[in-house]
């Protein structure tokens, strides 16, 4: 006899399931998610870490454990009642005490099917809960950590930490009532089958523990195989997704045939690991059904021989072996919820390495008074001063160089900051709030990241901006021709990374999307690297238009841009040794006129033997 909960977090077909379930309970709790705030997690360790998701979802697992309790209590009752009702028959035929227990063990089947059917609801929101708040707080984190996390794990092993193993750690909650309705199960029929037969209350009760004990012995090995499993799985991941990224680059030197090897090597390595599970588990499987049913042929073989000898009834015989066999499935509900356990205590060991990963710019606890708008910024290291409302072009003849002073001026990275504090109205940057701070400065690096969605949403990502003025930033970047060739204009799908515009396209989107930030303060790193001459000059003289008296920064060497700003400072060394108009520097016949020549002459050649097929490909 096994509970109608029986599929309940069992495999991928109940999560398939799970899908559909509905109902007051399943609807109410899953409306929340996701979470206003999934909270501050323990991460101490992975026990400390699945106890406080359980406190923090303690009202959908309470209800899920009561249910559970009374779906394992009502079959509980019914060998006992049937085993009555049989001594109760043969004794005195069909009298009304028969009917009385007859009602009795169809008053306790309804009791099990209503209370599994809502049980199985409130597994699925136990679930649910416990894997999307994990996914929250891994995402959280991502957010928070910025270039930080990308240093200290892979790519592929973050991604396999949100796909597969925030996954797992709901598996345990969701099979939480499993486990202590089995539990209680078990010691209520132990109680009864001691008070009715001694000897095989014993064997039952004894014996079905020493089963499961067999059992949980390869629950070591294969938690250790699963684990060695996962660590290849995160591996074959970061390796498929650096494969992809650089397919291009691998075409182009003729290197895509190695790293496809590698790849091929590196999947063989998690079959060869996944096959190793699969043993095991089979094993597991295998026993779990083999050992409990021996038990169960011995209980038939002893009970016969007790009822012969008279010291049985019937009727008992028949309760022995109902609970006999309905034991078995308590004693494998525990065997599976510990092998749940143990794959949630791998998967909560790979998203604690992601939660514990720190920040590039931690949050200040108490953070400094936010100076007004029209506040000077200032980069000490280099000596930049930039005056409100004014276009900067910071030009530098070394590209990391100045794209540190866009780091920094931004408030990408604290360890730069460190080092070269940054000052917004005399105050620091790293004693600000971080987030009022991204609102008010605003960072477009050389390197124009797209993501999958519609136009509009990629462009408007503060949301808000109205069709006119997502228009109107696309006609600063001069990308109308990604609009044109964009099937349904605004609400067409941008793929992945923007794989199918041209490198210049990508880029005047990215430049679009910075300037509907509408930023009090703008630094845009090499914003017309990737396009052509004449695409160049007519942003330079829209940007400079849309950008008048707003506070804003621009890294470059091109002269198309240099024309149009208010003020041109030369970096050099680390540290701004000249400043002036554009036009100013290059007619300087000193010693900085000459420096500022070296470095944008060899861009103005740079543009002249490039077509424009060659810059925006």
């Amino acid at each position: 006899m096994r509970s109608v909960r029986s599929g309940v977090g069992t495999g991928s077909s109940w999560k398939k399931r799970s899908g559909n379930v509905g109902g007051p309970v399943h609807a109410s709790r899953v409306r929340s998610l996701p979470l206003d705030s999934p909270g501050i997690p323990d991460t101490r360790s992975p026990g400390r870490f699945l106890w406080w998701q359980a406190r923090r979802q303690k009202g959908p697992l309470a209800l899920a454990l009561i249910l559970g309790v009374l779906t394992f209590a009502s079959q509980t009752v019914m060998p006992y009642v049937f085993g009555v009702a049989l001594d109760s028959g043969l004794e005195q035929g069909v009298t009304p005490e028969l009917w009385r227990w007859a009602g009795i063990l169809l008053a306790a089947a309804v009791v099990q099917v209503v209370t599994a059917a809502w049980g199985h609801r409130a597994d699925v929101v136990n679930w649910l809960r416990a894997s999307f708040a994990s996914s929250e707080l891994i995402g959280n984190r991502i957010v928070e950590s910025g270039d930080a996390i990308s240093e200290e794990l892979p790519t592929g092993e973050v991604v396999a930490t949100v796909a597969s193993d925030a996954l797992r750690m709901g598996d345990i909650y969701a099979n939480a009532a499993r486990l202590v309705g089995s539990l209680c199960a078990y010691v209520v029929v132990a109680v009864i089958m001691l008070n009715m037969s001694l000897l095989l209350g014993l064997v039952v009760t004894l014996g079905l523990p020493i089963v499961s004990g067999m059992l949980v012995l390869l629950v070591k090995p294969l938690q250790a195989r699963q684990a060695a499993q996962r660590e290849a799985q995160g591996r074959l991941t970061t390796l498929g997704a650096d494969t992809v990224s650089g397919l291009r680059i691998l075409r182009g030197i003729g290197g895509e045939k190695v790293f496809a090897d590698r790849y091929r090597a590196q999947s063989q390595k998690v079959k060869v690991a996944g096959e190793r599970v699969a043993v095991t588990q089979s094993w597991l499987d295998g026993l779990q059904i083999l050992l409990p049913y021996l038990m169960l042929a011995l209980v038939l073989w002893l009970g016969a021989r007790e009822a012969v000898k008279g010291n049985i009834t019937a009727g008992q015989l028949v309760t022995f072996f109902g609970y006999a066999s309905f034991l078995t499935w308590p004693m494998q509900n525990i065997v599976e919820v510990i092998q749940f356990v143990t794959r949630a205590f791998i998967a909560s060991r790979k998203i604690l390495k992601v939660l514990q990963t720190g920040s590039a710019t931690p949050a200040s606890s108490s953070p400094a008074v936010m100076p007004a708008e029209g506040a000077e910024l200032v980069d000490e290291a280099s000596g930049l001063v930039v005056a409100p409302g004014r276009l900067v072009a910071l030009v530098c003849q070394d590209p990391d160089a100045s794209a540190a002073v866009a780091t920094r001026l931004g408030r990408l990275d604290d360890e730069l900051e460190d080092a070269t504090p940054v000052r917004l109205g005399g105050v620091l940057l790293r004693d600000l709030d971080k987030g009022a701070l991204r609102r008010r400065i605003v960072v477009g690096e050389a390197t124009p990241h797209l993501f999958t969605g519609s136009l509009r949403a990629g462009l408007d990502v503060r949301g808000g901006a109205s069709d006119e003025q997502i228009l109107a930033a696309m006609h600063v970047a001069d990308a109308a021709d990604v609009l044109d060739s964009t099937p349904d204009g605004l609400d067409g799908e941008i793929t992945e990374k923007g794989r199918t515009l041209s490198g210049g396209q990508r880029q005047r989107v990215a430049l679009a999307r910075a300037l509907l930030t509408d930023a009090e303060i703008l630094v845009l790193v090499e914003p017309t690297s990737a396009v052509d001459a004449h695409t160049e000059a007519r942003i330079a003289e829209r940007l400079a238009a849309a950008r008048r008296g707003r506070t804003t920064v621009i890294v470059t060497a091109s002269p198309l841009v240099l024309e149009h700003v208010d003020e041109v400072v030369l970096l050099e060394g680390g540290t701004i040794v000249a400043r002036g108009t554009h036009r100013g520097l290059v007619t300087d016949t000193g010693e900085d006129g000459r420096r500022y020549r070296a470095v944008v002459d060899r861009k103005m050649d740079t543009h002249d033997s490039q077509t424009p097929a060659e810059v925006t490909r």
